[in-house]
């Protein structure tokens, strides 16, 4: 199972590094999307700003899911948890608002993107559980 639970965490941590990349690079736009109108009315920053400060965030999450030791492993899936809860606010705002963004362009598909933030919560809290003795 340690096998298993290693290979989940290295692709959730690789997974993580490139959706943070796209949002530095070439998916900006999309990410644009599933900004919430109230982070930007709230705080004094642009959509831009946001997608890129989300990207560095899962580029920085996403090597420490990949690099960390084995005793901070755990602390790090919590991290990575509460990142996706965090970020969940956008996947709703993008179902409501009816954003066309990453092929997600019915209102099923943006409801069904929503079910798999808690599997994203599960995997991440999982996949850095230390082994049973």
């Amino acid at each position: 199972m340690a096998g298993i639970r290693t290979a989940a965490r290295v692709l959730l941590g690789a997974s993580l590094v490139f959706a943070g990349v796209s949002h530095l690079t070439f998916a900006r736009d999309e990410f644009r999307a599933q900004v919430p109108e109230l982070v930007t009315e709230l705080a004094p920053v642009s959509e831009d700003a946001v997608v890129l400060g989300s990207g560095v965030a899962e580029v920085a999450l996403g090597g420490a899911l990949l690099l960390a030791p084995h005793g901070r492993r755990r602390a790090v899936g919590r991290v990575a948890a509460a990142f996706f809860a965090a970020v969940f606010p956008g996947n709703i705002s993008q179902w409501l608002h009816r954003r066309d963004a990453f092929g997600l362009d019915t209102d099923d598909k943006r409801f069904t993107r929503l079910l798999f933030q808690p599997v994203l919560i599960a995997w991440a809290l999982w996949s850095t559980r230390p082994p049973r003795r």
